[in-house]
């Protein structure tokens, strides 16, 4: 189903070793805000860096696609250590495609990692991609996201005693 990720999981976090090696992933298209830091902050959210340490650790391939501007996301994804794609279009696939090919990534070894559900999941969705929706650091207080979570909620029930944890 177009709307519905193939995991959904607490945090970007829960993304560990043990639920990489099950689900054969080398590959990580990663959405920036909501994700790994809030929308608009200039920093990464507590625990981020460490975690994208392990991800190299690992040998993850890593790569952030963000529907933002070059300006919001060079900044944050240079303090990072992370390559990126802005204006990735998501849902569209040019960002999550052009990600992919840029890490030499197949679709069987790849997630394409977010906090929304028409953007991130339904990109990943659409290019044939494996999905996880995360939850967002911290709910946005505005109208814009307020209503897009709404919208969201009519088409992906998020019941929270279902939710993984890895």
């Amino acid at each position: 189903m177009l709307f519905k990720p193939t995991f959904w999981l607490k945090s970007v976090l829960d993304i560990n070793e043990k639920f990489l090696r099950e689900n054969g992933v080398t590959a990580l298209v990663l959405d920036l805000d909501n994700t790994l830091s809030m929308h608009g902050n200039p920093a990464a959210e507590e625990g981020v860096t460490e975690w994208l340490d392990e991800m190299r650790r690992l040998g993850i391939r890593m790569r952030v696609v963000s529907n933002n501007t070059n300006k919001r996301v060079a900044p944050l994804a240079a303090k990072l250590g992370l390559p990126f794609t802005a204006n990735g279009a998501k849902p569209l696939t040019f960002g999550i495609t052009r990600a992919m090919k840029a890490m030499g990534a197949d679709k069987s070894e790849t997630l394409v990692v977010g906090d929304q559900i028409f953007t991130d999941v339904m990109g990943g969705n659409f290019k044939g991609v494996r999905t996880v929706l995360v939850e967002p650091f911290h709910l946005e207080k505005t109208w814009t996201f307020r209503l897009k979570r709404k919208a969201e909620s009519l088409v992906f029930h998020r019941d929270y005693s279902k939710l993984e944890i890895k």
